[in-house]
């Protein structure tokens, strides 16, 4: 199938760029998400079978200055994306976030859960979201949480680098979720987009995460430990850990509608973290 992907360097997109090096990569100079009209522009040109959103602002904290630039590339970028894909009759995938929640309780988010983000991100997330749903065409979002991989900023990346200087660190064990390997993502979303375009009744929104569910310092542990990096990791709250954007307790996410409709189950992010140790040259030796 022919796919058009937004985004480029992001840490699904270069996945997507592994798993489907025969498609269409749209980075920011070939498409501005600050400017929705390039985006239509794109995909009328490209004429793709499907379309899918990698591209997103994922600075949280950064987004509670930013709340206006957060929102046009994840709220209006996407909806004119979607409103174009409509037209068009071309399924549209999106990722989207479980900061959409409010974060509370202990139960994992089912699709069908109230949401309420607690943060700029979340809400530019949510209102990307609700226009996608809005625009009448055939879409799949698929909301996840705790991305890591090779690329890009995240937290596999920040506790190895924190490792080599530090020999004890003090990580959030309050916060409990699934991390999720870009790769599985990546995945996920080439599954999806090529069910959607011979099942379009199965559109909606859907949950993926890394399984099993664990806190920010199991997860730190986890790294550590198969990287071979002797660090002393102590819990603490996420109020001795204040940040500009509030962070949820719960990411916990359910997935089962997922694995129901298209076959895909949670993959065991153990897995993900020893392929993006081995992609990043570390290992026990």
């Amino acid at each position: 199938m022919t796919i058009l992907i937004f985004g480029k360097t992001g840490q699904v997109a270069t996945e997507l760029s592994r798993l489907a090096p025969d498609a269409s990569f749209l980075g920011r100079d070939q498409a501005d998400l600050t400017d929705p009209a390039a985006c239509v522009d794109a995909i009328r040109k490209h004429a793709p079978k499907v379309v899918i959103n990698a591209a997103a602002y994922t600075a949280v904290d950064r987004a509670e200055e930013e709340e206006e630039l957060a929102h046009q590339i994840n709220a209006i970028a996407p909806a004119a994306m979607a409103h174009a894909c409509a037209d068009l009759d071309i399924p549209f995938v999106h990722i989207s976030t479980d900061y959409v929640f409010d974060g509370g309780g202990t139960d994992p988010h089912s699709v069908s859960d109230p949401v309420a983000p607690q943060n700029a991100y979340g809400r530019s997330k949510l209102a990307g979201e609700l226009a996608i749903a809005q625009a009448g065409g055939t879409f799949a979002i698929l909301r996840t949480s705790w991305v890591f991989s090779a690329h890009g900023a995240n937290f596999v990346k920040t506790m190895l680098r924190l490792s080599e200087s530090r020999d004890a660190l003090n990580i959030v064990d309050d916060q409990i979720g699934g991390p999720t390997a870009a790769a599985d993502i990546a995945a996920a979303c080439l599954t999806i987009a090529d069910q959607l375009q011979a099942k379009r009744a199965t559109a909606g929104i859907y949950h993926f995460s890394g399984a099993p569910d664990a806190s920010w310092k199991e997860f730190a542990e986890a790294i550590f430990d198969l990287a071979g990096r002797e660090v002393a990791v102590s819990g603490i709250a996420t109020a001795d850990y204040p940040t500009p954007a509030a962070r949820p307790l719960n990411s916990r996410l359910d997935c089962s509608e997922t694995e129901t409709v298209f076959g895909i189950t949670r993959p065991d992010w153990r897995a993900g973290l020893e392929a993006v140790l081995t992609d990043l040259g570390v290992s026990k030796a």
